[in-house]
């Protein structure tokens, strides 16, 4: 599959008066076509500027970022608008930047559509299609108030779908709800991701997503650290199970973080020490004693 989203060596810094914060500091990222990720990492890594970027909501400050052969950092202000209109659909954390609460649950979702000038027969049509395939066909009137949080999450990605986007970005669409409402909530972007074919990034500190995709991107320090891949191996007898591997990212200039207990196991700080086998590379600590750490 090709790659539908392309992240080369990207920048974000946010500037105040006196202070220049680094969000992103050279990250590299592709995702492909169809492809179901999740993107973890702590609290100010740049996960969420990322996704942010990715939406077309801010703007790089140096490098390549191009999503369905858009180039985001060259979108004048009327491409930026239709880039968030037709190509990405937006899930957030809080329900309140999802849905209008004077709204229903159909009205909210015919709104992206109306806004597009789609006709007003297909766009209701297309409203109730898409409520009865997230599971709420019977609560088209209802308004946000009258939905649980998860229900109003199935709304809110009803309406991230409204457009027919190529990509669904989603920010800890789990993060306000209860394991049951979530465990739905993960199935549901699975059972989307499956039948609409939309590519769908989800940021998340929720276990449960991370471990329910088939990749699982870290970003540390402003930058992808490490990726577990997912996949079902078959054991020729009718059984099978699912094998997670984590593996370093190597950037374009042959940058890659180490785990931190790695660093901490070997106590590796400041150099190390590289030699070169026919098929791998070895890491050493950076010893002065003079001791042979092989």
């Amino acid at each position: 599959m090709s790659a539908l989203i392309e992240c080369n060596n990207l920048v974000k810094i946010y500037k105040t008066a006196e202070l220049e914060a680094v969000a992103l500091q050279g990250l590299d990222l592709e995702v492909a076509e169809g492809e179901l990720i999740a993107i973890v990492g702590a609290s100010g890594s740049g996960k969420s500027t990322l996704l942010n970027i990715l939406g077309g909501v801010d703007v790089p400050s140096a490098g390549d970022a191009r999503v369905d052969g858009s180039d985001l950092l060259k979108l004048s202000a009327r491409e930026r608008v239709h880039y968030r209109r037709r190509v990405v659909g937006f899930v957030w954390q809080q329900t309140a930047r999802n849905l209008l609460p004077y709204l229903s649950a159909s009205e909210n979702v015919e709104l992206p559509m109306s806004l597009d000038g789609r006709p007003r027969r297909a766009v209701r049509q297309r409203a109730t299609e898409l409520l009865e395939q997230v599971g709420l066909g019977d609560r088209l009137g209802h308004r946000p108030a009258q939905l649980s949080g998860g229900e109003q999450q199935r709304v809110a990605i009803a309406i991230a779908l409204a457009n027919e986007p190529r990509v669904l970005l989603a920010d800890e669409p789990t993060g306000e709800l209860d394991s049951d409402t979530a465990t739905e909530i993960v199935e549901l972007l699975r059972t989307v991701n499956a039948d609409h074919g939309v590519t769908i990034v989800v940021v998340t500190h929720d276990p449960l997503i991370a471990d329910h995709v088939n990749r699982t991107v870290a970003i540390r320090d402003g930058r992808t650290s490490s990726e577990v891949l997912r996949r079902t191996e078959f054991d020729g007898i009718g059984g099978s199970q699912l094998v997670a591997e984590e593996f370093a990212v190597l950037d374009r200039v042959g940058r890659l973080q180490l785990p931190h207990d790695y660093m901490e196991a070997l106590d590796l700080r400041q150099r190390v020490r590289l030699t070169l086998d026919p098929d791998h590379i070895n890491v050493w600590p950076d010893r002065d004693d003079g001791e042979d750490d092989r």
